[in-house]
């Protein structure tokens, strides 16, 4: 199918030649668009786009065929087709063409949510009452809440079950705007309860037109059977859980808390080395709750980023800068747990690559949408309209290993877009957070 999105009032980050890896510090604030424009959408990919009257000139909303094959051939030295198999050719060209006027209305690509627990069963609403009175994150996780509760909630809920829940959250995102989302274990601390989280997020990967990155964070609480033995339950992590899940193929990621009360730089060291050998890149929840050494673990193993960071300053900084590692900064958590915000203003300014995510879980932060996560960033952490929307999209996709897929729209990258309700301009949506605009969905090439 061969779809044509035209009457487009702006189409918003946009990349054209080579494509950036991810962007920092100051090139956080470079936002490319077109203005009254049109793109071509081929099978799943984005094949051409560019202003309204370079359509018209080419003449795609014809029905002329050869022409359109000729640009899919590659015969023409427009840089803005991509190059097609010449089987590609015969069956795109036998297809029909769909076209798609958005009356002026705003395109985008897809939320990159590079931070989720979106696999859990149940909710902790209660806890959420404890927090009202008064208790904080680590007097409820020490009465055996938080992390744990989860864990004995998934423990009791079928695989069936966990995937039907989970997939009512896929759905969810996916309306919000989301193409693309990093998924995590770590609430089942237990080698076949990881594993149930783990298979469940395959299938969300492979039953839903959504992108999904999964990551293995057995290392993400102590269970009880372990309590005071924190040391044998990494064991059972290293010697257990990685050689399984990596044999079964169901994590591209490895996580740690490394965190004071959960794990230790020292843990973390160990588990990185074991899931490194495996074949699983790190990522680290870092700096949530006190300088942990997080940070300069994650930088130490060359992690894909390192996640939370609220407490971080010049030595982390320092640690980061130049670097592989993206800075995820996860406000939806500072804002539900009432904590100081990470210091992201400082981060873009001291030249760092720094990704938003929703961290979308029952404990810290239940909210998907990452359009909430956009207005807090803007009005908690002081980040401008085109910082943000880097950090949502291109380095959100960075964060996942997407980037040369995800992430912009450009020539040969996965269809994958919003269409929003009529607005005045970019700037409206972190600004109207909790007004509904986003309109039409479309990933990797179809309407959802």
């Amino acid at each position: 199918m061969r779809r044509v999105i035209i009457n487009i009032k702006k189409i918003v980050q946009v990349e054209r030649g080579e494509l950036v890896a991810k962007r920092s510090g100051a090139e956080m604030s470079k936002l490319d668009s077109v203005d009254t424009g049109y793109i071509v959408i081929v099978g799943d990919k984005i094949a051409a786009f560019g202003k309204m009257e370079e359509l018209y000139s080419e003449p795609l909303l014809a029905d002329a065929l050869p022409e359109l094959s000729e640009i899919l051939r590659g015969e023409t030295k427009n840089p803005r087709v991509s190059k097609f198999a010449d089987s590609e050719i015969e069956k795109i060209c036998s297809e029909s063409v769909e076209i798609i006027d958005v009356k002026w209305r705003m395109v985008f690509p897809s939320f990159c949510d590079s931070h989720t627990h979106l696999v859990y069963a149940g909710s902790r609403e209660i806890e959420y009452i404890d927090k009202i009175r008064g208790l904080s994150y680590q007097e409820i996780a020490a009465r055996g809440g938080g992390i744990l509760n989860s864990a004995a909630l998934l423990h009791n809920t079928s695989e069936d079950e966990l995937y039907r829940q989970t997939l009512e959250r896929a759905k969810e995102i996916i309306a919000y705007g989301t193409g693309a989302v990093e998924i995590k274990s770590g609430y089942g601390l237990s080698l076949e309860d990881e594993l149930k989280m783990l298979r469940v997020a395959k299938r969300i990967g492979e039953d839903t037109p959504l992108t999904v990155r999964s990551t293995f964070l057995g290392a993400h609480a102590v269970p009880l059977r372990y309590k005071g033995r924190r040391e044998e339950y990494v064991d059972e992590i290293i010697s257990e859980m990685i050689p399984v899940i990596a044999s079964e193929e169901l994590a591209e990621y490895i996580d740690v808390f490394t965190e004071e009360g959960f794990f230790s730089v020292e843990d973390t060291d160990r588990i990185f080395n074991a899931g490194m050998k495996y074949g699983l890149r790190p990522k680290v929840h870092a700096n949530q709750m006190s300088c942990s050494g997080g940070v300069q673990v994650g930088v130490k193993y060359n992690a894909a980023s390192v996640d939370h960071l609220e407490f971080t300053g010049e030595e982390e900084f320092r640690a980061l800068k130049g670097g592989d590692t993206v800075a995820t900064i996860l406000p939806g958590s500072t804002f539900f747990l009432e904590m100081e915000y990470a210091p992201a203003r400082e981060m873009i300014d001291y030249g760092l690559a720094v990704a938003i995510a929703t961290n979308y879980n029952p404990g810290s932060s239940p909210y998907g949408d990452m359009r909430f996560m956009m207005g807090l960033a803007a009005l908690k952490l002081k980040l401008t309209p085109e910082e943000i929307f880097n950090a949502v999209t291109i380095n959100g996709a960075y964060a996942m290993g997407l980037n040369e897929t995800h992430g912009s729209i450009a020539v040969g990258k996965q269809a994958n877009l919003f269409i929003t309700a009529p607005i005045p301009s970019c700037e409206f949506i972190p600004y109207a957070f909790t007004t509904p605009l986003v309109d039409t969905v479309i990933l990797n090439g179809e309407v959802v």
